[in-house]
């Protein structure tokens, strides 16, 4: 995958070579597609930028720390 035209926004992990996975704003793609999320396998998730916009929101409301904390004990 091409990422020479995205701008990088973030990296998490960033402490090893396993293709930590990264965020991006992609300028040049659909306004529908504009933020991707790579992970350390290839793969990738595009969103518009209102979508994560949600997904910021939850995080900084708690939900994904619920959910997360959820998984961990019932995993």
């Amino acid at each position: 995958m091409d990422l020479s035209k995205r701008e990088p926004v973030a990296t998490f992990c960033g402490k090893c070579s396993c293709g930590c996975p990264q965020l991006f704003f992609d300028p040049e793609a659909a306004a529908a597609q504009r933020v991707m999320l790579t992970d350390d396998f290839g793969n990738h998730v595009r969103m518009s930028a209102d979508q994560f916009r949600d997904l910021l929101d939850q995080a900084v409301g708690g939900r994904l720390r619920e959910l997360l904390d959820a998984a961990l004990i019932t995993g």
